[in-house]
């Protein structure tokens, strides 16, 4: 099976990697030729457009940081539909809304080809380490199909559902993603302006109903003041976006994620928008005047 791979940013680079480590044969295409080049080194082909791509491989993977890149790659000129062919199978691990994953699945199935909205989870660190959670929607066929390549890039592999499903569900971990990250920030600004030390607030949450997977996250990079680890703020709040379209499409009532939505928005304008979600305590600890030490020192007042 020869595959192709669109997109080589935080996430698409190091999943490309494993499946040149897997053994498979992949042919790359990006807009910055760098990790392209870095790629060819280790075993990748170049391609020059997406249609190349598409027609190189059984088997073209996609992972886009907007809904703006994911349509023009797919439906733009030497764009992937336009080389769609039967035998062929997209896979696109992007985050877009569920009615465009299921239109680009209709134009793919009408030109004779597969499609899969498999959005992932897990981050650079999964993306590195293989072991991603992966939430593929469309059908079971083309999941089987692809499924040898989901496990040289993943541990959690997941058929959730008809087409647009995959995208469903990651929007749902999105708004829990977005919500529980902003809460964190809050929380531990709290904790610290009373006085409380942000170590022992870690220790003693992290086995407490108040704990979570972002919790056990967030922590130990707003302890070491690390804010470059790759979720930036500006995705989440593109994904926050499409969670309340939908909401609104839905006729859901989505208080929290759009109180969450202006939060992220607040601090993508503030110059936040490249660092990672934990970013967000910063503007709250303006607010409050203090600064969330180090481990193991009391924070700034």
């Amino acid at each position: 099976m020869k595959l192709g791979f669109i997109g080589l940013g935080h996430m698409g680079f190091p999943m490309t990697r494993n499946l040149l480590r897997a053994g498979f044969a992949v042919t790359v295409q990006n807009r910055s030729r760098e990790n392209v080049e870095r790629l060819v080194a280790e075993g990748a082909v170049a391609a020059k457009s997406a249609a190349e791509v598409a027609r190189n491989a059984d088997v073209v993977f996609t992972c886009l940081p907007s809904v703006a890149t994911v349509d023009a790659v797919y439906r733009g000129a030497d764009g992937l539909l336009g080389a769609a062919r039967s035998g062929l199978t997209l896979v696109d691990c992007s985050t877009v809304s569920p009615a465009l994953s299921r239109a680009i699945c209709a134009e793919a199935n009408a030109r004779g080809a597969g499609f899969l909205d498999a959005p992932i989870s897990g981050g650079p660190a999964g993306a590195e380490a293989a072991t991603l959670t992966i939430m593929a929607g469309g059908d079971e066929a083309d999941f089987q199909r692809v499924l040898p390549a989901f496990q040289a890039m993943g541990t959690n592999i997941h058929h959730v559902g008809p087409s647009g499903a995959g995208s469903v569900v990651k929007l749902v971990n999105q708004h829990l993603t977005s919500v529980n990250t902003a809460a964190v920030a809050e929380a531990i600004v709290l904790g610290a302006r009373a006085g409380a030390d942000p170590q022992i607030l870690f220790d003693v949450i992290k086995t407490s109903f108040g704990g979570s997977t972002m919790f056990n996250r967030s922590m130990p990079f707003l302890l070491k003041r690390r804010f470059d680890e790759g979720a930036p703020m500006r995705i989440m709040l593109k994904d926050l976006d499409l969670i309340t379209d939908l909401g609104r499409e839905l006729n859901v009532r989505l208080l929290l994620a759009s109180e969450a939505r202006e939060v992220y928005r607040e601090s993508v304008a503030l110059g936040l928008g490249d660092e990672d979600i934990v970013a967000l305590v910063k503007p709250l600890e303006r607010i409050a005047g203090i600064e969330i030490g180090s481990s193991g020192e009391p924070p700034s007042r």
